[in-house]
């Protein structure tokens, strides 16, 4: 199914029900309802579309603009302007970072303290007095060399230095410094830390000479309260001096006082040395431990009767000797004991020699262990000895602590003093070395220099501001005209408000020229008819459409006319029509096809004529495939007729009769007549007038139509201004001259060479429309 096919649903009217008959429902969307669009959306061609159709609006505006800016530069007094850099010295903290001495980036703070600074009244007053501006009538009220004003006060003999002899001094000086605070400006330069100091002045030997001034004022009155500053601090540290160097003499005084009664050296070693004797003794009753706990090890195996095991048993050579030659003899004892008795004289020799051997090594081991008894007596003695000197020494030291913490306490106090005394002494020859350089926090990069042009007024910039002031006065106006403006001017605006396709754009044609260009087949009128009756065929219905019914919201918008020609193209495509003049109130059909009226529709639903007079009623035209039934009678009840069960088989039996029923209805609003019969068509084409029906009553109309169950297919815009400059150039395609343009190259070939300012045009024209064409497809 094609994606604008409106969908379908039965609505069963009573006079239909017997028949069976189906009507279509309100479509969805397609050719009867267009999708919704974002209406907040910029379309940049809408845009240049209003710039074009009020071109004359938006150009009287510039004009204006242009000669106000003008104006306005001539009124202005010519201004000059000198500018002052200086550095703004900021003192910045230092870091250690990674073992580098780094400084710290300079807070802006003290960039916008210098401004404010500059600015202040204060610094204006040091200024004033600085070259003596308040007698300046020249600076307190400078006569520029060109100006409109300054025209108009010589015509009429004005001076405003007059108006200075009535002031007195402080008023004089009130001027001149408010003179001075309103053309001053002072400006950071972007990532440094210099200050540009401009002033302006309508002579450029003031605007030089203030602007020079104010800086070195700056200087001044930095210099100025840091001296001041110095003197203060100056006397403020002299007198913590005093102070404190009376506060350390009485310490120190107290310290040797309570040094002689503790009997305690100034110097505070007694202490240190009572703690060195303690840790030796601790260090050597450690050691005497260590030999007691070896000399009890060695009694102890003594007492045991190991004494032989000792290490100096093994240690002495004597012993070890003697040993080696008592196993000799028991080796050669036992030798000899296999052949020899025990008895003999060698035996016993050799028994006598083991023996005597056997006791000196037990004398020597006796010897080794007493005097393993004697060490180990010795290291008790020893090991007493030093736990006796460290308790006296212990003692000694808590007795000195006693006495010490006061002395400490007394030692400290005059330590504290001596280090704030020496302190004060160092900030004192530290404020008295500053107050004598008289260091400033500013210098002077570049001086200002007396300016030749005046930098105000500005004509490019007053010209600027101007026609913006007044493109956007333009704009509003714009803005406010189409507010006021109610009616449809471009097909666009119908879309946008009644949601529904426009099918066909019918151009502006005069009432003299609408007879002869209707029945002109190649004229604009004809070929936008044609275009219509093409798009309603393609609206989806097409094939279906046995009956259109074509109305307006208000009289007078073309709707009769729209129905004469649609009969007429639709009758030339070969189909059978039938024009029914459903307007029983100001019927016009019968004019259009020049028919008689006094027989019609309203005699055949008053049941007036008799069933077999009925087609007597229908004329034929002058076209062979059209057929009309006229208005007829006009009836005092309209709409009881339309709505009767009648007229409800009179449009189904005239749909099965004939290919298409044109039926030309009522306007809508005010009258109930085209609602009623939109619901017998099958398609409603609403004409829409441009320039003279309101959206809000179009839209009115359109919701009484749905409302009814009509099934508006579309819109068409009649009376569209074709011919008008903006409309040709948005909307093209309503250039219906197609014919025009064959007949044009006919001309050209009949007369040869010849080329007329017509022909250039209409080809600029073209060279234009096709700029355009390209410009609306990059936008779409």
């Amino acid at each position: 199914m094609n994606k604008f096919e409106p969908d379908r649903r039965s609505y069963e009217l009573p006079a239909m029900a017997e028949r069976g008959m189906v009507h279509y429902q309100e479509p969805a969307f397609g050719y009867g309802r267009l999708p919704e669009e974002d209406e907040d959306s910029l379309d940049p061609l809408k845009l240049i579309w209003y710039v074009i159709h009020y071109r004359w609006l938006f150009a009287a505006l510039l004009l204006a603009g242009l000669v106000i800016g003008v104006f306005v530069t001539l009124l202005q007094t010519p201004l000059y302007r000198a500018t002052t850099d200086v550095e703004v010295i900021t003192p910045s903290a230092k870091v250690i970072q990674d073992l580098e001495l780094v400084s710290q980036s300079a807070d802006l703070r003290a960039f916008e303290t210098a401004r404010e600074k500059m600015q202040s009244r204060d610094l204006a007053r040091r200024v004033v007095f600085a070259l003596g501006l308040t007698e300046d009538e020249k600076f307190l009220a400078p006569t520029p060399s060109f100006s409109v004003m300054n025209l108009f006060n010589r015509v009429f003999n004005y001076t405003s230095t007059a108006d200075l002899e009535d002031l007195d001094a402080e008023e004089r000086e009130a001027m001149a410094v408010r003179k001075i605070q309103d053309n001053l400006s002072v400006d950071l330069v972007r990532n440094t830390s210099i200050l540009s100091v401009a002033y302006s002045h309508a002579d450029p030997k003031y605007a030089a000479e203030v602007s020079r001034q104010v800086v070195r004022s700056f200087i001044d009155q930095n210099v100025d309260k840091t001296s001041e500053t110095s003197d203060l601090t100056r006397q403020f540290i002299e007198e913590q001096v005093r102070e404190t160097k009376a506060k350390l003499q009485r310490s120190e005084e107290a310290l040797v006082e309570y040094a002689k009664q503790a009997g305690i050296t100034l110097t505070g070693d007694d202490a240190s040395l009572i703690s060195e004797n303690i840790s030796k003794l601790n260090e050597s009753l450690g050691d005497a431990l260590q030999d007691r706990l070896a000399a009890q090890a060695y009694v102890q195996q003594v007492e045991d009767g190991d004494a032989a095991t000792l290490p100096e048993v093994f240690k002495s050579e004597s012993i070890q000797n003697t040993k080696q030659r008592l196993a000799e003899l028991k080796a050669t004892y036992q030798e000899k004991l296999t052949t020899l008795k025990p008895g003999f004289p060698e035996m016993r020799r050799l028994q006598s020699q083991i023996s005597e051997l056997q006791k000196q090594i037990d004398a020597e081991v006796a010897a080794i262990a007493n005097a393993a008894r004697i060490r180990f007596a010795q290291a008790e003695e020893r090991v007493s000895g030093l736990q006796g000197e460290i308790a006296k020494l212990e003692a000694e030291q808590a007795e000195f602590q006693d006495k010490n913490i006061q002395y400490t306490i007394l030692r400290r106090e005059v330590e504290s003093n001596r280090s704030q005394y020496d302190s004060l002494i160092s900030k004192l020859n530290e404020v008295g070395v500053g107050s004598e350089l008289r260091t400033s926090n500013a210098s002077i990069i570049d001086l200002a220099v007396r300016p030749t042009t005046p930098y105000s007024p500005s004509l490019k910039r007053n010209l600027a501001l101007s026609l913006a002031l007044f493109l956007t006065l333009a704009a509003a106006l714009v803005y406010l005209l189409e507010l006021m403006r109610n009616t449809f001017t471009v097909p666009d605006q119908v879309e946008s408000e009644l949601k529904i396709p426009v099918l066909g754009i019918l151009p502006r044609t005069s009432e003299d020229a609408l007879e002869t260009e209707m029945a002109d087949s190649k004229s604009g009128l004809s070929e936008a008819y044609r275009s219509l009756r093409t798009s309603i065929q393609f609206t989806g219905v097409g094939d279906t459409m046995h009956s259109l019914l074509v109305t307006s919201p208000e009289q007078s918008e073309g709707k009769s006319t729209t129905a004469y020609k649609l009969a007429h193209d639709f009758a030339a495509l070969g189909k059978k029509v039938l024009v029914v003049d459903a307007d029983m109130r100001k019927p016009r059909m019968h004019r259009l096809f020049k028919t008689d009226n006094s027989a019609g529709l309203s005699n055949v639903l008053s049941n007036v004529l008799r069933k077999g007079d009925v087609r007597s009623i229908l004329h034929p035209t002058h076209h062979p495939n059209i057929t009309l039934l006229a208005a007829g009678t006009i009836p005092p009840n309209p709409v009881e007729l339309l709505m009767s069960q009648k007229m409800a088989m009179a449009v189904a039996q005239m749909a099965k009769s004939y290919d298409i029923v044109i039926i030309d209805a009522p306007p809508v609003l005010g009258l109930a007549d085209a609602p009623v019969l939109s619901r017998l068509a099958d398609a409603t084409l609403l004409v829409v007038s441009s320039k003279q029906v309101t959206r809000k009553s179009a839209k009115h109309a359109l919701e009484r139509l749905r409302s009814a169950s009509g099934n508006v297919v579309g819109a068409a815009l009649s009376k569209f201004a074709v011919d008008k400059f903006d409309y040709n150039y948005a909307y093209r395609y309503t250039q219906y001259n197609y014919y025009g343009y064959d007949n044009a190259s006919v001309e050209i070939e009949d007369h040869g060479t010849r080329a007329s300012k017509g022909d250039i045009a209409g080809k600029l024209a073209r060279g234009g429309s096709d700029i355009i064409d390209r410009f609306k497809r990059r936008f779409d």
